[in-house]
């Protein structure tokens, strides 16, 4: 039988004739209540501000199963006045009971993992057709790199610099890490990473050396340049290959995202030996990250890592507005006010595109919806959060098994680290990458290399929240049940939640989706399973596309940066120019590059 259709009222007041005294009591009334109402506001922290002052705290009995137990509310808290509200204040005006069970509830999903990840593995040899890095190397040609940003993004600078001196018949020259930017980290390769099983790992790839050898009791001087980003296998053959022949030595600064996507498979196959085996951390990193993991498995069966990114600058950059008022407008735009090349801030749209971070609530009641309980342990991988405790308050309330590296180690276990960014990253890179489920409310550096380390080893479950749709979702989240709410946050994280067959072949970045190293075992191919069969399978074939490019789809939003990639700012955002004058604007092979506001946030 047809629904019956919803009709819409007119609300517009009626108001009948009253005598000019009831007029004037009931005026007097509602001035008396209007006067109240906005002194009560005044009092209450804002609904929509993460920080909110929390009236219950989930204290609930422990078990995952069904939705007993306490519940948490949100406040019910008045709003500013309409004329300033933006749509995503508008949308809470009229409160309705929002009750989060304690109980995680049920879930299609097996939570903790999923049923076909042992279908699938992570392949990276190569082909008997690869040489040698002694067959492949030509004399007298360094290649050295300059890396840039925070430690995840260096990384991606590191692995392509290994797959480039492979393509210019160069010998490497360790890579020097950024030591310049906003975290100032002094540490340099052998500080954060272990150089010897980096060099000798990949000795029959390519050919790496710890420095530049001494010609007549000299070292060469290094002609400097860079290359645009992106930039193809003929790009480099053109641009640096003969400067490298006449010149012997080229250093190439600011080397991040600086390689295509699209590569030949035993080049994305080195890719991959460079990323999941050769970048091994040093034996303190590596055992003090061990302990941190040892530590949260010794509280309970499964937990869940959470790459939080909510720092102010990033917060500013991003043009997003968290239900802060005036006071979070202020403060995030004086920061903004840095770059001067940014348009002007439009929140409603950065979320409706899904460009904005979800605050620390956000994440909580997305994992609650998909069927986390209270019980489950997090820990939580972050840095300055904007607004502090009270930011995070809605968090720890939903989940109270709440933990960092600095609530699990003492003081002076960490002191090896805590004076540097990017050995205090790598250790929350080890245990986010050794947790049960790692889930990220954001899509920079280190959110991306996790997803694609966590596919190649076993397709471990990664949850990335599919910003666009759960917008709409949580501005609405006062008008629904509870009920209503998570299915909804299920059917949207559908093709979220690290699946093997999530993403087609050769979309996005490559280091997030590694699809040309990821084979599917054939005992399951043969498997008809209507489960996964039919949909995209992340696999490649090596027999059928041995040594091809590998194409992507003609989406030119996947080779964009996203700028709220990172964990600090960077000041120098205009620099111009290169040393030895060697970019040509006329390059009739690359594309002009954009300033380089890429490097605001790198984590």
């Amino acid at each position: 039988m047809a629904m019956p259709r919803r009709r819409h009222h007119d609300h517009r007041w009626q108001i009948p004739a009253v005598s000019a005294y009831a007029f004037a009591v009931a005026s007097l009334v509602l001035v008396a209540f209007v006067g109240s109402s906005f002194y009560y506001s005044l009092t209450l922290p804002d609904p929509n501000r993460t920080g909110v002052a929390l009236q219950h705290v989930i204290n609930g009995r422990k078990g995952s199963g069904g939705g007993g137990g306490d519940s948490y509310k949100p406040p019910r808290l008045l709003k500013n006045a309409p004329d300033q509200q933006s749509e995503f204040e508008k949308a809470v005006v009229s409160y309705q009971s929002f009750s989060v069970p304690s109980g995680g509830g049920k879930s299609v999903h097996n939570l903790w993992g999923s049923k076909i990840a042992k279908n699938f593995y992570g392949c990276s040899n190569s082909s008997n057709k690869f040489l040698t890095a002694g067959k492949n190397t030509h004399a007298y040609r360094y290649l050295m790199i300059a890396t840039s940003g925070g430690l995840n993004q260096q990384r991606t600078g590191i692995t392509d610099a290994v797959v480039v001196a492979r393509m210019l018949n160069a010998t490497l020259v360790v890579p020097k890490l950024d030591q310049k930017s906003f975290w100032k980290d002094a540490s340099d390769f052998s500080q954060i990473f272990d150089v010897n099983w980096f060099i000798s790992f990949l000795s029959k790839d390519v050919k790496i050396v710890k420095e530049l050898p001494r010609v007549g009791g000299k070292v060469i001087g290094p002609y400097t340049m860079r290359v645009p980003r992106k930039c193809t296998q003929r790009c480099y053959q053109n641009r640096v290959s003969p400067v490298l022949s006449k010149k012997h030595v080229v250093r190439l600064t600011k080397f991040d995202y600086r390689l295509a996507n699209k590569l030949e498979t035993d080049l994305q196959k080195l890719r991959c030996r460079v990323n999941y085996h050769a970048l091994k951390f040093t034996t303190p990193i590596l055992e003090m990250g061990e302990k941190l993991i040892s530590r949260m498995r010794s509280k309970g069966k499964h937990f869940i890592a959470l790459h939080l990114r909510f720092e102010p600058d990033m917060l500013a950059f991003s043009g997003c507005y968290y239900g802060g008022g005036d006071k979070e407008r202020k403060e995030l735009g004086a920061i903004r006010k840095r770059w001067k090349t940014l348009h002007t801030s439009n929140p409603d749209k950065e979320r409706r595109h899904g460009k904005c971070p979800l605050s620390p609530e956000e994440v909580g009641l997305m994992l609650r919806a998909l069927g986390f309980g209270s019980d489950v342990y997090l820990y939580v991988a972050s840095g300055e959060v904007y607004g502090g405790e009270e930011t995070l308050a809605p968090l720890k309330a939903l989940f109270p098994n709440f933990y960092s590296k600095e609530t699990l180690a003492r003081k002076e276990e960490l002191a090896l680290f805590s004076s540097f960014s990017s050995r205090m990253a790598a250790l929350d890179f080890m245990v986010c990458d050794g947790s049960d489920v790692f889930v990220t409310n954001n899509n920079g550096n280190m959110a991306r290399m996790l997803a694609g380390r966590r596919r190649y080893f076993g397709h471990k479950r990664t949850i990335r929240p599919n910003a666009k749709k759960l917008y709409s979702l949580f501005l609405n989240r006062a008008n629904m049940t509870w009920d209503a709410f998570s299915s909804k946050v299920r059917t949207y994280q559908r093709g979220f939640m690290g699946e093997p067959m999530e993403v087609r072949p050769g979309r996005g970045e490559f280091h997030e989706n590694p699809s040309t190293c990821i084979c599917e075992r054939t005992q399951a191919k043969a498997t008809p399973d209507s489960t996964y069969r039919g949909r995209y399978v992340g696999i490649e074939n090596s027999k059928v596309r041995e040594n091809k490019i590998i194409d992507e789809p003609p989406d030119d939003a996947d080779d964009e940066l996203d700028l709220t990639d990172a964990d600090y700012v960077d000041y120098e955002l205009m620099e111009k120019g290169l040393s030895n004058g060697t970019e040509s604007e006329d390059d009739p092979f690359i594309k002009s590059e954009e300033p380089e506001l890429e490097e605001i946030f790198s984590d």
